[in-house]
């Protein structure tokens, strides 16, 4: 057998190197090659090509037997025929007349809707788990401050559905288009005379702490705030969060200590000493299971909020402090309480009485625009009637006296909103229980935190007592 069939004759100049089959056993003693008994010697590789097909032996067949090529590929030769085997046709195994044929062989009940618009099932929301925050995450899984919309929810049958609520009665308020007609303010839920009753108390007590000395009042402030940064910090660890309690808690304390005795001036060192203190606390932790980022957040927040704005109170009281001072921080200080006071009083029963008109559904469906009226018409009137009685010797000026009442009737409502917004993302009631029939002390005074940096740079910028 030569080496190539199909090579020509004026190709044998050409080298093709050494033996194919050179290793030793490969060639009999007359130098041609072998592959045994069965194909019988082969011409040597020098020797031109005689044009015969070689002939196999094998056992008894015949010299002259045809071949059998398929032999060595399965036990069964090929048959060819006009009609196949197999008359049906199959996925495997198509019978096609010509290309037409093609698409009810690949085509599939799936294949065929290619044209249409494959409907799109949102996953049902994983439920993370409330020990452990993830970085850039909400423990609180966003519940209450991302409501589905009635077009997302997943249909009766597919992933995600839930089987049918029960009915109940829908809270007052709950959208602004079923409000109509309907109170959307009210007391209920409140212990109306333990709540007059626990306000006369806290009033009886400030108004004697103004009539002694202005630190004794920025005790109480001191007082007030701390247990309000207490209750934050627990409401929030209870959460899921894990913020840096004893720092965060030390921040809001001296925050407004470090005003009354040094200025407002001293408000950026404390910050910087308060975040520095956080940073240390997580740079201490043992890996990233403390998430620092969302820690770090929800504790500078309760500093900011609470301590930050909270120390403006204390500002207030240290202009008693300068020379001449004839009481301007604590005459200023009741005069900010009385409208805080007459803006919460005025929301409530003008709100309970006509409030039609949801003024934040989302945050507080008890809230209207009619209360947020009433209780800007409280504040006004309380404040025209100190300036016409001329019961304040720092804010002499009736139309100063009506700017101040303005500024509280537009920050208090905007401090009384942010925590029921921050209630409703927690999911809680009150923040905490201390003061009956208010809740916490965070849920009484959460219209001062907005109303005293306020205050403070308007009376900083009118400086009244300079008009009598």
């Amino acid at each position: 057998m030569t080496d190539d069939p199909w090579r020509r004759r004026d190709d044998e100049d050409d080298d093709f190197g050494p033996p194919l089959f050179a290793d030793e056993g490969a060639s009999d003693r007359t130098g041609r090659i072998s592959f045994g008994n069965d194909t019988g010697q082969l011409p040597h590789w020098t020797e031109p090509p005689t044009g015969e097909m070689p002939k196999v032996f094998h056992g008894a067949q015949e010299p002259d037997a045809d071949l059998d090529v398929w032999s060595s590929f399965s036990g069964q030769t090929p048959v060819w025929s006009d009609e196949p085997t197999n008359p049906e046709p199959t996925r495997l195994n198509p019978r096609f007349e010509d290309l037409d044929d093609l698409s009810p062989v690949f085509e599939s009940d799936e294949e065929s809707r290619l044209g249409e618009p494959i409907p799109f099932e949102e996953p049902a929301p994983v439920r993370r788990e409330p020990g452990r925050i993830q970085i850039g995450t909400d423990p609180t899984d966003g519940a209450m401050s991302r409501p589905m919309s009635q077009a997302r929810r997943p249909r009766p049958g597919e992933p995600g559905a839930r089987g049918p609520r029960p009915m109940r009665p829908s809270a007052p308020g709950a959208s602004g288009r079923g409000s109509r007609g309907k109170s959307v303010g009210g007391t209920k839920g409140r212990d109306m005379p333990t709540a007059i009753g626990v306000g006369l108390v806290l009033a009886v007590v400030f108004i004697l702490a103004l009539k002694t000395k202005p630190w004794v009042v920025a005790v109480i402030v001191v007082l007030v705030l701390g247990l309000a940064a207490v209750e934050y910090f627990d409401r929030v660890r209870e959460k899921g969060y894990q913020p840096a309690f004893i720092p965060g808690i030390m921040a809001c304390v001296a925050a407004p200590t470090a005003v009354y005795h040094y200025g407002v001036g001293a408000l950026p060192l404390v910050v910087f000493f308060a975040f520095a203190a956080c940073a240390v606390t997580f740079v201490g932790a043992p890996g990233l299971d403390s998430n620092p980022m969302p820690n770090m957040a929800i504790t500078s927040l309760g500093i900011t909020w609470i301590g930050v704005l909270g120390s403006f109170g204390a500002g207030i009281l240290a202009y008693s402090n300068i020379p001449g001072g004839r009481n301007i921080g604590t005459d200023t200080l009741c005069l900010l309480a009385i409208g805080v006071v007459a803006n919460d009083v005025g929301a409530l029963f003008v709100g309970s009485a006509v409030g039609r008109t949801p003024l934040r559904p989302w945050i507080s469906p008890n809230k209207s625009v009619e209360g947020f009226l009433g209780g800007a018409v409280m504040t006004l009137g309380a404040m025209l009637l100190i300036g016409m009685a001329g019961k304040s010797d720092t804010w002499p000026s009736t139309g100063h006296l009506l700017l101040l009442g303005l500024t509280i009737a537009i920050m208090a409502p905007i401090g009384d909103l942010t925590e029921s917004m921050f209630k409703r993302n927690l999911d809680v009631k009150d923040f905490g229980s201390i003061i009956k029939g208010h809740g916490g002390v965070l849920d009484r005074f959460d219209g001062f935190l907005f109303v005293m940096p306020a205050v403070f740079f308007l009376m900083v910028y009118l400086q009244p007592w300079a008009a009598k």
